[in-house]
């Protein structure tokens, strides 16, 4: 019998261990059955890492019945919209159709938490459609602890029945695998250094970076493909494993007009104030500037910023507090905004190199805190100003709204991962429009239509800047399709993507890269090891028989999941 100083020691700071002591004895006779002798814990389904995949996957599985172990490496859940602090960016028409009945139930908690919880004006409380930060990239920009606070309302129910285990604070470290199958995976507290052995019949890789691929010995792919290998117009000439998207340390700031806010000048500001990137085609001049590449046009670009809210500009882009929400009296300053743009992408090295340690991938993160608090400071005192002047010194950090001391996110927001060589891979010639048209010589085109599709998403191939010297690469999409072969490995039996590491190239990463697509890839993940436990056959077997596929399929429609569009107009 697991003793509750076992579990304690074994599980650390893990949030949802807590309904696991508190349960009657029946539940906790039921709970040990999840955690095994000698430090290791069984389960129908590991999921490791805990972001907007990892999330969807064990909601998925959850609903099924399964008995999920959920890690991640961060205190918070929920990826992009927590710990990384990104506002969901969707497509246009994400209030109607283009997405599956739970992640509409996650935008649905958000509004709800902002109404039930928040002295809001009498309109804001009458609209159906509220956008809490009334920021332009979304129709749902707010604040990242509310996302972690509807993210862990959605799981506390599956906690207290002993169906789920969150292990926070948890990292992968090895794998043991056997042949073409994974039987288990060890990860480590990050606080205490002990480690867990985690076994099931089925693993998935939400993690950020893929990183179990590389401990699993899954046949992968790292950085850009070369044109000869994928076909698609926007390749490059040769493969480039170290061309890779930039990533950004980001951070919520707020405007308190009169007030003064300065940081301390930042240790790398010299540096980072004379830095100029050295891309392909040329960036207009310094980083810290409000001029930069047009991600479509490649042409100088100047939003402008000002945080008094006057004009659209970097200020409204992705704010995430509105005051004019709030009934009058209840918020004096002059709002808050999340700072995810150009000017903080970090392009000296990848997360992700051959050879390269864990250590110096945290070199680089730190150092994209110091540009990020750079950029912070800059904009504090030299940015220019409509009336003339410079700096805006009422510009403050928010550490409440992210968690953390600094008051930068908890974690790096990452648009590139190491990517699983697949049964099939989406590629620009499925999805763009250009190559679209190209291939069919139509002007009015769809994306391919994919047999096996598990879900919908939509938004333009936008690839940042890169490690390497490649500027953005921004052209249009098509409504496209996920399809189950992009998730299924060309090997291993037991391992599947839950995020952006499926099937997918570094172009067609692009578009397949954002938050409500990669909570369709994790939902169809955690899904289908649900469909293959209780028919006995793997995943391979489902995608190969076309009367097990239209079995599956009919369950994810059945559940809610949008598996193809309408006609629509590309973007």
């Amino acid at each position: 019998m697991t003793t509750r100083r076992e579990l304690l020691r074994r599980c650390g700071r893990g949030l949802s261990l807590l309904p696991w002591l508190a349960a009657s004895a029946p539940r906790r006779e039921a709970l040990a059955g999840l955690a095994a002798p000698r430090g290791e814990i069984a389960a129908d389904l590991v999921i490791v890492g805990g972001g907007v995949g990892g999330v969807a996957a064990a909601l998925a599985a959850l609903r099924s019945g399964l008995r999920v172990v959920l890690t991640e490496p961060t205190d918070w859940i929920g990826g992009q919209l927590t710990s990384q602090a990104v506002p969901p960016d969707e497509h246009p028409w994400i209030e109607q159709f283009g997405s599956s009945t739970s992640y509409r139930g996650y935008r649905t908690g958000v509004r709800d938490y902002y109404k039930r919880t928040a002295p809001l004006t009498a309109e804001a409380l009458a609209n159906p459609f509220l956008n809490p930060g009334g920021g332009g990239v979304s129709r749902l920009c707010h604040e990242p602890r509310v996302s972690l606070a509807v993210l862990t309302d959605l799981l506390a129910h599956y906690a207290s029945l002993g169906r789920l285990l969150t292990l926070l604070e948890h990292e992968p470290v090895r794998a043991e695998v056997q042949g073409d199958r994974v039987r288990a995976v060890s990860v480590r507290n990050r606080r205490t250094g002990a480690e867990i052995t985690l076994t099931a019949p089925y693993f998935l890789d939400a993690t950020e970076l893929g990183d179990l691929l590389p401990m699993a010995g899954v046949e992968h792919v790292v950085g850009a493909e070369s044109r000869a290998e994928t076909g698609e117009p926007h390749a490059l000439d040769a493969a480039a494993p170290g061309v890779q998207q930039a990533f950004t340390v980001c951070f919520p700031m707020e405007h308190r007009p009169g007030e003064d806010h300065t940081i301390d000048r930042p240790e790398e500001y010299d540096f980072w104030r004379g830095f100029v990137p050295e891309l392909s085609p040329p960036w207009p001049g310094k980083l810290l500037d409000l001029s930069y590449t047009h991600p479509i046009t490649l042409k100088a670009n100047n939003q402008g910023f000002d945080p008094t809210g006057k004009g659209k500009g970097l200020w409204l882009y992705r704010r995430i507090l509105d005051p004019s929400i709030y009934r009058p009296g209840v918020y004096d300053g002059g709002g808050v905004t999340l700072v995810n743009w150009p000017q903080n992408d970090y392009l000296l090295g990848p997360l992700v190199a051959e050879g390269q340690t864990s250590e110096q991938a945290e070199a680089h993160v730190r150092r994209a805190k110091q540009l990020s608090l750079s950029l912070l400071y800059w904009m504090q005192t030299e940015c220019p100003r409509p009336d003339g002047g410079t700096g805006w010194k009422g510009l403050r950090l928010r550490p409440d709204m992210v968690g953390t001391d600094d008051g930068l996110a908890k974690a790096p927001y990452v648009r590139e991962s190491r990517r699983i060589r697949a049964e099939f891979t989406v590629t620009e010639n499925h999805v763009g429009t250009e190559a679209r048209r190209k291939a069919t010589g139509a002007e009015d085109v769809a994306a391919e239509p994919f047999w096996d599709s598990v879900g919908v998403g939509s938004y333009r191939i936008d690839l940042h800047p890169a490690t390497g010297g490649k500027n953005y690469v921004d052209v249009s999409s098509l409504p496209f399709q996920i399809p189950l072969g992009a998730l299924l490995p060309v090997r291993v039996e037991n391992l599947l993507p839950a995020c952006k590491n499926l099937g997918v190239t570094h172009i067609s990463n692009g578009c397949y890269r954002l938050h409500p697509v990669e909570w369709q890839i994790g939902e169809a993940a955690g899904a289908l090891v649900a469909h293959c436990l209780a028919i006995k056959e793997p995943p391979k077997a489902v995608r190969a028989d076309r009367k097990r596929f239209d079995a599956f399929q009919d369950k994810l429609k059945a559940q809610g999941v949008d598996v193809a569009w309408p006609k629509l107009t590309p973007r």
